[in-house]
């Protein structure tokens, strides 16, 4: 069974989803039973494989028994067996969690949450995994119509920002799709590896220049790089509340590693740094998307709101550290998807339990928020603190590796952006500390006829989320150096 966990990470979610969306019609509350069950499944076969890809090396799976490059395969290496185990981990937590949210949010909706909850992690999963251009963008497909069915559930505004999400999506995947094409007219194949072969023994062509362009558009848009951003603050914002702990963390970061694994893989380093020679210009609109999204945040009342503006800072930071052409800048764009998928995940699962008591997330319904949730703001606090940057937490060592590239390749303007957002998100989050410890609560204040408030928390299947998330922030933080050195630089010296 071990030999066949590549393709059991796909198939078990992909089964599930139709199994909650038969039995969900008849038991409802089986639905999330078998969600959590799936993703416990899935999650050991993914940290399996990990495990075999550190020991062994990287792991090939071919379906059909067809090899590559005639079959579809699935290819399995350091980085993205590391990616993989996070997303499933975060599909297990955030799956835990909405038990109660979802019943209070979409009430009879639950199963139909829950299968296309299992859908959009098997197409996340099978995107981080495959070796086939052409599949990737179907499984890309797979993820981006379940996202837009996952968001129509909700009500209100969320219509039109669904709609919004959808218009751009489908644009970043044409784009995508546009550039698979011209690969597979230039090179005659659609298995990346064999495609980086063909591309590498000949002359580049100008029908790889546009391939290399509409592929690079296409996953900046699915990744709300700056100014291609629009869509995704009202997506997050609107979206219910689990749904918004789904894709926070997990959509924008596999289409980083998208664009890692297609100037990898497919493309290669000599041709992007020495032929185009465009990394000035990329690292500079990762300095505008870092300074935008920070300002941008900084303008913010809603703190759900304020943590969408604050991805798309983080966007920056990811591209701007795989442009940067170094090691320490690649270590720190791979590193970082890592710790922003987490920390991403910490400070949405905390909202969330704030939003689930007391029906807002908006700066001023903060006042006396320790006092009331104290074990929330400890999460929120471990999530805060990482995305500033303090040490020990994960957040702190991808900035310091990216700070080091930005050093190493004198991109002082990128170097400099890094430090003002730690700083912007240290102002944000310390206002909201100071509202939230420092300001009493309501009933608390002079004259007030009401009782002292009692705590409150959320229940226990958000808590216990919440604090995992937290605590998988320290202990990322302090296992940086093993994480380093045995899945993200074996992954590195296959390029540079």
């Amino acid at each position: 069974m071990i030999d066949q966990a590549p393709a059991l990470i796909v198939v078990i979610p992909l089964l599930a989803a139709l199994f909650i969306t038969v039995i969900g019609v008849y038991k409802p509350r089986l639905s999330w039973i078998l969600t959590v069950l799936t993703f416990v499944i899935t999650s050991i076969f993914t940290i399996i494989t990990l495990k075999q890809v550190v020991v062994i090396g990287p792991v090939y799976y071919m379906f059909g028994n067809w090899p590559a490059p005639f079959g579809i395969e699935f290819v399995i290496d350091h980085l993205n067996a590391l990616i993989i185990a996070m997303i499933s981990i975060v599909a297990l937590l955030v799956a835990i969690y909405s038990k109660h949210d979802v019943k209070k949010e979409l009430g009879d909706k639950i199963p139909h949450f829950y299968s296309l909850f299992t859908l959009l992690v098997t197409g996340l999963l099978g995107i981080t995994m495959t070796g086939d251009a052409f599949n990737l963008y179907v499984l890309l497909e797979v993820s981006a119509l379940t996202s837009y069915a996952l968001l129509a559930l909700s009500k209100g505004r969320a219509y039109i920002a669904t709609f919004n999400y959808l218009i751009m999506g489908t644009i970043g995947a044409c784009f995508y799709l546009l550039g698979v094409g011209y690969l597979l007219i230039n090179t005659g194949s659609l298995n990346m590896a064999d495609i980086a072969t063909i591309i590498n023994a000949n002359t580049y062509s100008y029908a790889v220049l546009a391939a290399f362009l509409f592929i690079m558009i296409g996953m900046w848009t699915k990744m709300a790089l700056f100014p291609l951003h629009g869509w995704l603050p009202n997506v997050y914002t609107y979206a219910p509340t689990s749904t918004s702990c789904l894709l926070a963390p997990l959509m924008t970061k596999v289409s980083v590693y998208v664009m890692l694994r297609m100037m990898t893989s497919v493309f290669n380093y000599d041709y992007i740094f020495n032929v185009l020679q465009w990394q000035q210009v990329i690292v500079a609109l990762a300095v505008l998307a870092i300074l935008a999204g920070s300002i941008l945040a900084f303008r913010q009342d809603n703190l759900k709101r304020m943590l969408t503006y604050l991805i798309v800072a983080e966007i920056g930071y990811m591209v701007g550290g795989a442009w940067l052409g170094n090691v320490n800048g690649f270590t720190g764009a791979s590193y970082h998807i890592i710790a922003d998928g987490f920390m991403t995940l910490c400070l949405f699962l905390a909202i969330g339990c704030i939003i689930y008591k007391i029906g807002d997330s908006s700066l001023a319904s903060m006042k006396g928020i320790f006092k009331k949730m104290p074990l929330t703001m400890v999460g929120f606090l471990i999530g805060a603190f990482s995305m500033i940057g303090i040490p020990p937490t994960c957040g702190f060592f991808s900035k310091w590796y990216l700070l080091s590239g930005a050093y190493e390749a004198g991109a002082w303007p990128f170097f400099v952006a890094l430090l003002v957002s730690s700083l912007v998100n240290a102002i944000l989050f310390f206002r909201i500390i100071e509202v939230g410890y420092f300001h009493a609560l309501p009933e608390e204040e002079p004259n007030h006829n009401h009782p002292k408030h009692k705590r409150d928390e959320a229940p226990l299947s958000m808590i216990i989320p919440l604090l995992t998330t937290a605590g998988l922030l320290i202990g990322i933080g302090i296992y940086t150096a093993d994480i380093v050195t045995y899945l993200i630089r074996p992954f590195i010296n296959t390029f540079l």
